[in-house]
């Protein structure tokens, strides 16, 4: 029989040290990440965060510059969200017999700010989740089966969304994936047509701007070539503004830079208001008739957790805060003053091969060191490694060195990825452009010291696997 003996509760879990917790989940989760971040400098024990700062335990104060990957557009622990769920707090939060009065609030909201048409929602608990039943969507409401989508795109990692995600790393070790999806260029609008040509394609899914795979922004008028070709050839077109939504792009909604209207968004992220995992898809009264409408198709998709009240009220609280505080208008303003700043900071190092992006939605490539700079650094050991995680060092460096967080997009390591929270102070931004400068002025030093050290530790590894 079981007892509380051995178990931690929740008094205890918030006096564990950094030791004991990076113990934990290096004997109980997952122990590769662990040991990567510990690699990085980045395995700290973080034990307060608010607005655009985090502090460790050991007292150090952090400006975040990740922001949860976009998802703490809002910053850590606004106020205004956590003061929603108290006043909700004593309502049923998951019950499923009953329609929820904070989900269609939400649904509501949502028809109203997002663009054109767009006016049923789904509420799941995260953007691969999202993904997956706007996929689902598609074929239902088409009655076919093929999915276009991007190279080096991200969509997720469950099956379904991974199925149409642009890497083969994610990819290899979970085939065969969903079959009928075909890939094209990001960017490219003629092979994209003659995808299309065939007319056996449900949907075409894509990001705005692409995320992880770089920051990667489209040529003028990508979006609404696609719309365009997606209603001649009877396809759907799938936004993935899971990142790029709710202002991080300097709009509300990144299409809205070209003006365009999909038949289905998927959303995410900032949805949560920084607080509440939730996720959700849109799509117009026609689209969804045909999938889910009525009472015999109504049920075809569902979520257990999806709608739940604490989360639906931590969205329309979030909705508000970016409204009220005109977030979508200061990430415009601050990303025009960052990018500028970054433009310069590339004509001073040549280390830097690009500086792109929209809003504060920003990527910084580095031209990556020439393959025998990394074998002779690292005397061939960790090659590989090396300029997988390129970025990731400069990350590393950033944070333990001035306490900026950053890091690198997951289909191009060679990227940085610059989201604060849309509301960081002018000031802030200038202290991070600060780190960069004085990061990038040491740059093959501090490379150099930080691969041997990789090789070190990599031999020491595939030392002890031989033995």
């Amino acid at each position: 029989m079981f007892t509380t003996k051995g178990l931690i509760n929740i008094d205890e879990a918030l006096q564990l040290t950094s030791t004991q917790s990076i113990d934990n989940h290096k004997l109980y989760g997952n122990s590769g990440l662990a040991t990567l971040l510990g690699m990085l400098g980045l395995n700290k024990q973080f034990v307060r965060a608010e607005g655009s700062y985090l502090w460790d335990s050991e007292g150090n104060r952090y400006l975040d510059f990740l922001a949860g990957y976009g998802a703490l557009s809002l910053g850590h622990n606004h106020p205004r969200v956590l003061q929603t769920l108290q006043k909700v707090e004593t309502l049923p939060n998951i019950l499923q017999v009953s329609l929820g009065t904070m989900a269609g609030a939400l649904a509501r909201n949502l028809a109203l700010i997002t663009p054109g048409d767009l006016q049923r929602s789904f509420f799941g608990n995260s953007g691969a989740e999202a993904v997956e039943g706007a996929l689902k969507l598609a074929r239902a409401a088409t009655g076919k089966a093929k999915i276009i989508h991007t190279e080096n795109s991200f969509h997720g990692k469950t099956l379904g969304a991974l199925s149409v995600t642009g890497r083969e790393k994610y990819q290899k070790p979970f085939l065969p994936l969903l079959p009928e999806t075909e890939q094209v260029p990001f960017g490219d609008t003629e092979a994209l047509e003659k995808s299309l040509q065939s007319r056996d394609v449900a949907a075409f899914i894509v990001e705005p701007i692409q995320g992880e795979g770089g920051i990667n922004v489209p040529p003028n008028g990508y979006l609404a070539e696609a719309r365009r070709l997606c209603s001649k050839y009877g396809a759907l077109l799938i936004l993935d503004e899971i990142q790029t939504g709710f202002g991080r792009t300097g709009k509300m909604f990144a299409c809205e830079h070209e003006g365009i209207t999909p038949d289905v968004m998927c959303l995410a992220k900032t949805l949560g208001g920084g607080v509440a995992p939730i996720g959700a898809f849109i799509t117009t009264d026609e689209v969804w008739q045909k999938a889910f409408g009525g009472i015999q198709k109504c049920t075809l998709h569902t979520s257990t957790f999806g709608g739940n009240t604490r989360a639906c009220a931590a969205g329309i609280a979030a909705i508000q805060v970016i409204v009220e505080e005109k977030l979508a208008e200061a990430a415009a303003e601050k990303g025009t003053y960052l990018l500028d700043k970054l433009a310069a900071l590339k004509e001073k190092y040549g280390v830097i091969k690009e500086v792109r992006g929209k809003g504060l939605f920003i990527g910084l490539e580095f031209n990556e060191p020439t393959s025998g700079v990394l074998k002779k650094l690292s005397l061939g050991a960790v090659n590989a490694l090396s300029k997988e995680y390129l970025a990731a060092l400069v990350a590393g460096e950033l944070a333990s060195k001035h306490r900026v967080i950053t890091a690198y997009t997951l289909n191009n390591p060679n990227v940085i990825r610059l989201e604060p929270p849309l509301g960081v102070s002018y000031e802030d931004i200038d202290y991070a452009l600060y780190a960069f400068d004085e990061v990038l002025g040491r740059f093959k030093s501090f490379i150099g010291a930080a691969l041997a050290s990789a090789g070190t530790m990599a031999r020491s590894l595939l030392g002890r696997k031989k033995k």
